[in-house]
């Protein structure tokens, strides 16, 4: 049996959403240099497309779509909770259990749990969990969002399942402040894990494989990287999402400026729209008037790649949550269209909570308006956020450093 230490991780992942597969890499990167040599095991959602894409000698991909995980993983789990002679059997014949029964922690990366109006995801907040609470290995909840708690079904869950997890890491004032309201005293106060997340310098070699840089050379570039989650809010209420960055591309192109249009979300080789924005990038591609002066991104990046490939824009429009996060890293001036507190709390530790507004807001020329006030005062919040960002990322790797205390005390 190894003697290294093991670690599982769920809620994140290396395919689809570079979101999540930031926190994955910033959790693989922070945890080698404070432990060394440390096996982690990644329950995947999509576990092919994950294995596909690891290049971590390290990481075992192990499969946990939501019915394996939310049926046998946690049938199993319970099993070896209630009927402690079955446990070396489970431990041999579950890849799943044998991880986490051999895990000094169980990391929860998932972006955003436990919170009001996302009930449909309640079950497999819980399910995500429940397994290592079974096997009594401890959960840490990596910097995330929860909260509020106001709807009964998820207060009430919430209640009973959120005091028994080790670590809450909250991701900003506002989670934080919901996680209190709750009575929770297993709370650390820090910043989203992918703030850690290191460039190996070899990033702009990578991209200019498939995207011509000369377009990025002169001239101001404007990055828009949309969200199918947030065209779904915007069309429900009888919005037209795609039409909005339409034309607000059309207006970048107008003023002279380029546009630089990016998908933050890619699963390749699917159409599914699930953590998936390529479908939707390459809708507004097709509408837009002019084409000449865009530069369309229509494949899977990297996280590390994607971050570079932002850092080269002078002004950034977001809706997917960590292409924000990538533009703050990179000290890009960023306009957010968002739809959760998540996204505020995190731009308030930069002093640039004003340039985020909701999906009531979204129009073509409240968009612009809000692009064109940034552009007035660039210089001023990029000095901003130069200044806040070494403080972001100490709170971000602050959550390393408890992570390897707790794997070192187990």
């Amino acid at each position: 049996m190894s003697t290294r230490p093991q670690v599982t991780i769920i809620g994140s992942a290396l395919s689809g959403n570079k979101g999540a597969a930031a926190m994955l890499e910033s959790a693989m990167q922070t945890l080698e240099e404070r432990l060394g040599d440390v096996d982690v095991t990644l329950l995947s959602m999509y576990p092919a497309e994950d294995a596909a894409q690891n290049t971590y000698p390290n990481l075992t991909i192990v499969p946990a779509t939501p019915k394996q995980l939310g049926v046998t993983i946690n049938l199993l789990a319970l099993l070896y909770f209630l009927l402690p002679p079955l446990r070396p059997l489970l431990r041999k014949r579950s890849k799943a259990i044998g991880a986490l029964a051999g895990s000094s922690v169980l990391l929860d990366q998932g972006g955003i749990t436990f919170t009001d109006g996302r009930e449909k995801f309640l079950l497999y907040n819980v399910a995500s969990i429940l397994p290592a609470l079974f096997t009594r290995t401890p959960v840490f909840k990596c910097a995330q969002a929860i909260g509020p708690f106001t709807n009964p079904i998820n207060r009430i869950t919430s209640k009973i399942f959120l005091p028994r997890v080790r670590t809450i890491v909250t991701r900003g004032r506002i989670t934080h402040e919901y996680a209190e309201g709750l009575g929770l005293r297993n709370l650390v106060a820090g910043a989203d894990y992918a703030f850690s997340l290191e460039m190996d310098g070899t990033e702009r070699d990578a991209v200019a494989q498939v995207v011509d840089l000369s377009f990025l050379e002169g001239g101001e570039v404007v990055g828009v990287c949309p969200s199918v989650v947030m065209q779904k809010k915007v069309d429900a209420a009888g919005g037209d999402y795609a039409g909005v960055i339409v034309d607000f591309i059309d207006r970048v192109q107008a003023s002279g400026r380029k546009a630089l249009l990016i998908p933050h979300s890619v699963r390749t080789g699917t159409d599914k729209t699930h953590n998936n924005d390529l479908p939707l990038c390459r809708d507004i591609h097709a509408r837009l008037s002019r084409k000449d002066a865009v530069l369309f991104v229509d494949r899977e990046l990297s996280s590390q790649q994607l971050r570079w490939l932002i850092g080269q824009c002078d002004l950034f429009v977001a809706s997917r949550f960590h292409a924000m996060v990538s533009s703050l890293a990179m000290a890009v001036p960023t306009v957010v269209i968002g739809w959760s507190h998540k996204y505020r709390e995190v731009l308030e530790m930069f002093g640039a909570e004003q340039w985020a507004f909701g999906a009531d807001k979204l129009t073509p020329t409240y968009l612009w308006d809000q692009l064109e006030a940034l552009a007035a005062q660039r210089a001023e919040v990029k000095a901003t956020l130069d200044e806040s960002l070494p403080q972001v990322k100490e709170r971000s790797l602050m959550q390393a450093d408890l992570i390897a205390q707790l794997v070192r005390s187990a």
